[in-house]
């Protein structure tokens, strides 16, 4: 299914949009990571393929949709990528899945791919912002999102609108790379420039902007350990892949990521960044 909208632009949206619709940036999203799931993984051993680890993100952020979750409820995901969370949350309960996202190119690449799947009625797929978010109030019984707020600069407004356009006693439960508490944004900016992300956000202010906004059951379920295998993994996989990567890839694009890999695993190492699933319900 087909919905697009027009919104006004925040300041890094059209930063957003220009790196996910690169070319450079999906095929090495196809190659390394899997082209399915593109966030942090959960891992099992420092082995472990990054396209499982990816998938098990998104089934213990799911376990917070357990009981909300079933056919005939909806869930929106924010910045819905490939379309990998829609789809494993369409197989899992069996409900619609409304799938918001800047990049025209990933959202025309995730409806063949949901028709492919059999999913093409199921999961709706809109182009559109997370800060503008084109549905009423309480629409939908649970909203996520996986590593898409890092690249907002309205944290706060895009948070705002998630939870507006939850039911009363819905879930919201959101996965984001986030700064550790006290570190400055330029010792950072060397490892987000890349992604054309604005600084940080920390997860005090996740918890205390749900706080704001009237959530209940508010958690931050830490995985921040996470952040170093799976880094240590897309270095390894990027540094072993390089010469198929200059093949599908432009040199330059390449070399900047070799380059700029290893300072995400050392801000990890260094205690510099934080990573987990936030979570809390709308009061009934």
């Amino acid at each position: 299914m087909q919905h697009d909208v027009t919104a006004t632009p925040g300041n890094n949206e059209d930063a957003t949009r220009r790196y996910y619709e690169s070319g450079d940036v999906d095929a090495f999203y196809d190659t390394v990571w899997g082209g399915e799931d593109i966030h942090t993984g959960i891992y099992t051993d420092a082995n472990e393929p990054i396209a499982d680890a990816s998938r098990r993100t998104v089934d213990r952020l799911a376990d917070r949709f357990e009981g909300i979750l079933a056919p005939g409820a909806s869930v929106l995901d924010l910045g819905s990528g490939y379309g990998g969370t829609a789809r494993h949350l369409a197989s899992r309960f069996g409900c619609r899945v409304v799938a918001l996202n800047l990049s025209a190119a990933q959202n025309e690449r995730h409806r063949r791919t949901n028709a492919e799947r059999g999913l093409g009625e199921q999961i709706e797929v809109v182009t559109g912002s997370f800060h503008e978010v084109p549905f009423e109030d309480g629409t939908f019984d649970a909203v996520c999102s996986l590593e898409a707020l890092c690249h907002s600069d309205d944290r706060a407004k895009a948070l705002g609108e998630a939870v507006r356009v939850l039911k009363p006693g819905g879930a919201l439960a959101f996965t984001d790379i986030m700064a550790a508490e006290g570190v400055p944004e330029d010792v950072l900016h060397p490892a987000v420039s890349r992604l054309g992300m604005p600084a940080l956000a920390t997860p005090s202010f996740y918890l205390r902007r749900l706080g704001e906004l009237g959530l209940d059951a508010i958690e931050f379920d830490e995985h921040s350990g996470e952040l170093i295998t799976h880094y240590v993994r897309l270095t390894e996989e990027t540094t072993r892949r390089e010469k198929e990567l200059y093949e599908v890839i432009s040199p330059g694009y390449v070399d900047g990521l070799l380059k700029n890999l290893p300072l995400w695993t050392a801000a990890a190492r260094a205690s510099q960044l934080r990573w987990g699933i936030v979570s809390g319900r709308r009061p009934v």
